[in-house]
């Protein structure tokens, strides 16, 4: 699997708002959690925000595995 991170310029998250007609496949992102253990408070919507590291599963189907293949 692949490792990606989010982008930054100067230490600061860097952002950008595309065209709707450039995505080509949406990406199933596993984070890289470490070694301590989660808050129960954590939920799903807040891991773009907490974790910096993340895998990208191609296998999570056919036409992923085929794209990144």
């Amino acid at each position: 699997m692949w490792m990606v991170e989010p982008s930054s310029v100067d230490d600061h998250t860097h952002f950008a708002v595309i065209h709707v007609d450039t995505i080509f496949h949406s990406a199933h992102l596993i984070p890289v959690y470490g070694t301590d253990i989660l808050p129960l408070e954590i939920k799903s919507h807040h891991v773009l925000n907490i974790f910096t590291l993340f895998y990208v599963n191609k296998y999570a189907d056919h036409h992923a595995f085929e794209i990144a293949a």
